[in-house]
């Protein structure tokens, strides 16, 4: 556990919070005195947030959202405002991912992927500026994907949503700059996730399996150089949410409109 105390004065509501990356970065930032809203299409998943943040549980509260849903979207927001009394920063890690051939994918879920990633991020975004804009260094951390920049195959869908993600992004570091509230994004890559793992209750939903007949060989440029141990090829979760901490925080405080890569050297 870290001993870092980044967050002891400090407001933070992060989506997807119910499984990996985002429930990973609900345990970083609660580690570093934080007080956190954790958002989640999945109550169960919350719970197991809440069961696994132990003692520091207390500077907790969990909210049901739908990040896909502007009714739900609003409610949500307000109610983690409400709680938290005000907001410093903002993690929109919820997202999902499917996987199929370009001319097998229908429209239903081409939108399906894009209402849940880029409308869902943006929804949010929306909401919460009110009470960014009253909070002290203001920060919000969006989820693009090495995907958004390098070719992963059967992901045309997410890859055009993770992308739309980081130009958004930086489009909203420069409108909101003299405002003081800085716009970064994570591009995660070989990350082990409710999303890769199948433990997100909106990922199971849509399932992201890779096509029967998929052409492995097609994957040889997203591998990490750096070595995990006992042979996995996925990294855990903590360390993007390690990276989304220093982003939200402070220490970030001259850093906006950037992509940080975390892939364990994938896209060198």
């Amino acid at each position: 556990m870290t001993t870092l105390q980044r967050y002891a004065d400090r407001r933070v509501l992060v989506t997807g919070a119910g499984s990996g990356i985002g429930q990973a970065t609900v345990l970083r930032i609660l580690s570093e005195g934080g007080r956190v809203a954790a958002a989640d299409i999945s109550a169960d998943g919350l719970k197991h947030t809440h069961t696994k943040a132990g003692d520091d549980a207390e500077r907790l509260t969990t909210v049901v959202m739908d990040v896909g849903a502007e009714d739900s979207v609003k409610t949500g927001v307000a109610e983690a405002v409400r709680e938290l009394g005000g907001l410093d920063a903002l993690v929109n890690a919820a997202g999902i991912l499917r996987s199929a051939h370009f001319e097998q994918t229908t429209v239903a879920d081409f939108e399906q992927v894009i209402r849940i990633n880029l409308i869902g991020t943006f929804l949010v975004i929306r909401e919460a500026l009110p009470a960014l804009r009253e909070g002290t260094g203001p920060a919000v951390v969006n989820f693009s994907s090495t995907s958004a920049q390098f070719a992963h195959p059967y992901m045309s869908a997410y890859a055009a949503s993770k992308g739309g993600i980081q130009a958004m992004t930086h489009a909203l570091a420069m409108e909101f700059s003299k405002q003081g509230i800085r716009f970064n994004s994570v591009q995660p890559g070989s990350i082990s996730s409710g999303m890769t793992d199948g433990t997100g209750e909106a990922k199971q939903s849509v399932g992201p399996g890779l096509p029967a007949d998929a052409d492995f060989a097609l994957f040889g440029k997203t591998a990490p150089m750096l070595p995990l141990p006992d042979g996995a090829i996925f990294a855990q979760p903590d360390a993007v949410a390690a990276v989304v901490a220093m982003l939200a925080s402070a220490d970030a405080y001259f850093v906006t409109g950037a992509e940080l890569r975390v892939d364990g050297g994938s896209h060198m």
